[in-house]
């Protein structure tokens, strides 16, 4: 035990072990990913991706995201989220689309209760391959690296797990802002 007053502890401090789901907004597939982080160590533990039927109406494809992210959430019970900021491209009328969907990606995880991280992918690139203009494919590798029981199927799984790991890297300075964001 530690002094009385003191600044002295022989038992170490428990380390508490948060469970963080990244989503990759896209309106044809979004990918989501989880991790563990015990603010040390990142452990694997699922992703996939959530589809959209490219034929049906938008409201009913933002409809199928919607419930699919509810569903991956209400089935691994993750306790915060992050989600990649959209990036404008030339195409106005796709980045609407994309801005729709990131919604979606938004609000599924806020209607569960989960605190909401937001992230550019500047931020998500730097902090997972040290520079803020990485690759898909370098992406991929080192989100294999740091999570090397990690098995994604696609390029919007591993960015939703570069995601997480961004966010357990930054979620003391997101939950700072956050804070500082509610109102009294």
């Amino acid at each position: 035990m530690g002094r009385a007053g003191g600044a002295v502890l022989s038992e170490p401090m428990p380390s508490q072990t948060i469970r963080i789901i990244g989503i990759d907004p896209g309106l044809r597939r979004t990918g989501w990913g989880i991790v563990e982080s015990d603010g040390v160590r990142l452990a694997y533990v699922a992703s996939g991706l959530v589809s959209s039927g490219g034929k049906a109406a938008l409201a009913y494809r933002l409809r199928e995201l919607y419930e699919g992210l509810c569903s991956v959430i209400s089935r691994h019970r993750p306790q915060e989220a992050a989600v990649e900021e959209t990036f404008v491209n030339k195409d106005a009328r796709s980045t609407l689309k994309l801005g729709q969907a990131r919604g979606m990606a938004l609000l599924a995880p806020a209607c569960s209760g989960l605190p909401v991280a937001e992230y550019p992918p500047n931020v998500i690139k730097k902090t997972v391959t040290g520079t803020g203009h990485g690759e898909k494919h370098q992406i991929a590798a080192m989100v294999g690296f740091l999570l090397p029981k990690a098995r994604f199927a696609s390029a919007d799984e591993a960015d939703a797990l570069a995601i997480a790991i961004c966010h357990a890297s930054h979620r003391s300075t997101a939950q700072a802002i956050a804070r500082r964001r509610v109102p009294a």
